[in-house]
């Protein structure tokens, strides 16, 4: 099991980028994020309520309040109003990407080894396309899984390439919701002691 604490981190590339007009509003919001020491997660316009347009993000550190939630929609609605990618009308939806968060960047594989994801791939890896297990060890070019879902014959451990990752997310355990609350209350200390610091000075 690894240990959650993660140190803030810059700018990291996401492995699992949007297509078509989600990428278009990924790539006007992402500066904008950036420039307020938050990471795009995930954006997702999607027709519901007349349009959603879902917009998934945290904090380098891996948390995400309520009033984080609010800065980043007043941030960004300027500028999408001003680019207006979006046809007609939409309701913005700010979120945190959950215990059960989808993984777009190397660095989440590491923070979670140790718990359950599901993952696909966009090639065939070892006879297939679809896996889920716990995340074993996870490095610069990919992760291993111990599978939990193998056929006879099957390895039961698989390194997925990132280059071969099209989609994953974090399956809901026990252990996962008692990590992420242990993770969210030391970030959360990290950072009331980092501003009471700056108080002090």
């Amino acid at each position: 099991m690894s240990d959650n604490n993660v140190a803030a981190i810059g700018p990291e590339p996401r492995l699992i980028v949007e297509t078509g007009l989600d990428r278009r509003i990924a790539e006007i919001i992402e500066p904008v994020l950036e420039a307020m020491d938050f990471r795009l997660v995930r954006v997702r316009l999607m027709n519901q309520n007349g349009q959603t347009l879902q917009v998934m993000a945290e904090k380098n550190d891996g948390t995400m309040t309520v009033e984080d939630c609010e800065a980043v929609s007043m941030a960004i609605s300027p500028v999408l109003d001003v680019d207006d990618p979006v046809p007609g009308a939409y309701h913005l939806e700010v979120s945190s990407p959950g215990i059960d968060r989808p993984m777009v960047r190397k660095s989440d594989f590491t923070r979670w080894q140790g718990h359950i994801v599901k993952c696909e791939t966009s090639v065939i890896v070892e006879g297939r396309k679809r896996f889920r297990g716990r995340i074993a060890s996870a490095d610069d070019t990919g992760f291993t899984v111990e599978r939990s879902d193998i056929a006879y014959g099957e390895n039961p451990v698989v390194t997925v390439p990132y280059t071969a990752l099209a989609e994953a997310k974090l399956i809901l355990t026990d252990d996962l919701i008692r990590d992420a609350l242990k993770a969210d209350k030391q970030a959360r200390e990290a950072a009331n002691q980092n501003e009471e610091a700056d108080e002090t000075d």
